[in-house]
This record gives C-alpha cells, structure tokens and sequence, in this order.
C-alpha cells in the first residue's frame, strides 16, 4: 500500500479497529454469546439475545449495501468462496456449542475476559488455539478431511455463491443486494419489536457496534485486495484459527506475516482491556479449582475442532457469516445453541439428567 505500511499491516491495522469494537462491546455492553443463552434459558431474559438480532441485522444491511455500491464483491467472501458441507455445520456446530458450556465462554469472550484480567480465560484461548490448528493442519487435519471433504472444492461453480438473499432475489426478481438489504431490515426491525429492548437503548447501540464491526472488516480488507499489490483474502472476524495464528505470530514473528486474524485478536483485547478499565472491572482472577480447570481445558479442546470442522465460531458463523446471509450461518448457529444448552444443562443436574 505504501512505503509506510505493508499490505498485511493494514489489514491487521483493519483488524484490530475491528477487534476493539467488539472488545468494547463485550466489557461495557455485555455482548456475549454463552451469557445470551444463559439469560435465556436460566434467567427468562431475552435481552442480551436480542442484541444479536440487532447486531445481525446490522450486519445484513450494511454487508450488503457495501455489495450494493461496488465496495464488496460478496464472491470474494470467506464463507461464499467455498463449498458448504451441512453435515461439517451441524457436527462442528454442536461440538462447539457443547465445549463452549464446558469452558464457560466462546473463544471470543474468553478473549475479552482476558482483557479484564482473568487468567483462566488465558488458558481457554491458548488451548482454543492450538487444537484449532491440530485439527486445521496438525495430527487431526486429515481425519478432518476424510470425513469432511475439502471445503474449497465443489463440483457446482455457483453453489457456494449461493445465499438467501439470491434466494429471495430469485423468487421476487429484485437483485441479490436489494434482498439482502430487505432481509437485514426485517431481522432489525423484528428485533427492535420488543419494548423492553427498545426501553434500554444501551443494547441496541452494542448490538449495532459489534454489527458495525463485522462490516468494517469486509469493507477494509475488500479495499485492501481491491487497492493493494499482495493478495488479499476478504474476511471478517472469527476467533477460533486466528487465536492459533496469533500464538504462532507471537513466536516466529520474524519469520511469518501479520494477518487480519491477528489484529483481530489483539483488537479484542486491547479494547476489553480498555472497557473493564471503564467499568472499573479489571482484577486479576485465577482458577482454584482443578476440576473447573480441566472442564474448561477440554471445553476449549471443543471449540477449537468444532469451530474448524464447521469453518467459523460464534462469531464467525453467528455474525461473519450471517452478514452474507451465507446457508450455513443459521444452521451452524442452531447447532451452536443445542450444544450450548446440552452443555449447559449437564452442568446443573449432571450427565445422567441431560436427555
């Protein structure tokens, strides 16, 4: 891009002003994933859900009017540039889901409660990380594979550009950004129904930061493929194996390049560390249970091959992939959730009492 900055610095640059929305998002707005579906499920409190539904929503119009004035081209897109495995969805969905209860958080809120200074999340992320490559390239990769296939092949050239929105553009005759836009205002406005959403503005605004999130990584990195002389893969944010790209650029940095996923992570830290300092929250916290410890070291093991398998985490798949209303986004979420609350509910009256 320049003599002052490279390529891959800008768009780790992009990736990090990402990360600190979302970093904010979760210390000051309480933006969580597994913190949603325990409001939900335990607490009969729908509101912290709801914010997800501002945040997709967000997310849909703004992806797609990026699309709708030439600032993105949706194909060039990591969820649209390959081929869909619905089994890989459901399967990494749950996987996912099911070590997230483990581990008491995502690999993003793990990331933003390291931020605040809790240093068992530390361990969920590093372990997320690195099982996420053991089953990205390492010892599990080829079984991956074998029962998976190779996401980056499909025998139908217009299969994996193929979403709702082109589904709805098909059935109305609009263009596939005009449905996409429709399709968001209708998630948003669905959403903003609700009055008790609507009587604490203070979700609405986080929800619509971490949506505005999402979008700014599509609409850098695009201009950084677009503009620049390296290329460039057009992305989002994810944090399942951008925590293991991190790990690896925090040791061979000298001899590797910085990435998206790499800012994004640092991103998520610096502006939880950030927000926790606003909120007056950070305090440095340690495990002192051993059993906890080893539930949360296998539940992160989880996430890191379920978020592999189903080619995003929550946030990936929940809002990266939402945002190009891509087939596998509310599939993978479902699964997600069913897992979760699995998860969840051998947590509180054992394994015995789950089904």
């Amino acid at each position: 891009m320049g003599d002052m900055i490279s390529d891959a610095g800008l768009v780790a640059l992009i990736g990090t002003f990402g990360g600190i929305l979302l970093g904010l998002a979760a210390r000051i707005g309480r933006f969580c994933t597994l913190g949603a579906i325990e409001d939900l499920y335990y607490g009969e409190n729908p509101l912290r859900l709801r914010m997800w539904g501002i945040a997709i929503g967000v997310s849909v119009i703004g992806t797609f009017s990026l699309s709708l004035f030439g600032f993105l081209d949706l194909q060039q897109t990591l969820y649209l540039g390959r081929g869909w495995n619905p089994l890989a969805s459901i399967f990494g969905g749950l996987v996912f889901g099911y070590g997230m209860a483990l581990a008491g958080n995502c690999g993003y809120g793990a990331l933003a409660r390291v931020g605040g200074g809790d240093l068992r999340s530390l361990l969920i992320v590093l372990v997320m990380g690195i099982f996420a490559y053991i089953a990205l390239g390492g010892p599990l990769s080829a079984l991956r594979l074998w029962v998976f296939g190779n996401p980056d092949l499909t025998s139908d050239p217009t299969y994996n550009t193929t979403t709702f929105a082109h589904v709805l553009a098909h059935w109305t005759g609009a263009t596939p950004e005009i449905s996409g836009i429709v399709i968001g205002t209708a998630i948003l406005g669905f959403t903003l129904l609700s009055r008790s959403l609507r009587r604490d503005p203070s979700y609405i605004v986080w929800g619509a930061v971490a949506g505005a999130a999402i979008v700014s990584g599509w609409a850098g990195t695009q201009w950084v493929a677009a503009t620049g002389f390296d290329a460039t893969p057009v992305l989002s944010h994810t944090f399942s194996a951008p925590i293991g790209e991190t790990v690896l650029y925090t040791m061979t940095s000298s001899g590797n390049s910085i990435s998206f996923g790499t800012g994004s992570v640092v991103g998520v830290l610096l502006g939880a560390f950030l927000g926790s300092l606003y909120k007056g929250h950070f305090r440095w916290e340690a495990c002192d249970d051993p059993r906890e410890l080893r539930r949360q070291i296998l539940g992160a093991a989880l996430m890191g091959i379920g978020a592999v398998v189903a080619i995003g985490c929550s946030v990936g798949q929940g809002l990266s992939a939402m945002s190009v209303l891509a087939f596998s986004a509310p599939v993978t979420l479902v699964c997600i959730l069913m897992g979760a609350a699995v998860g969840l509910r051998q947590l509180i009256l054992g394994f015995g009492k789950v089904i």
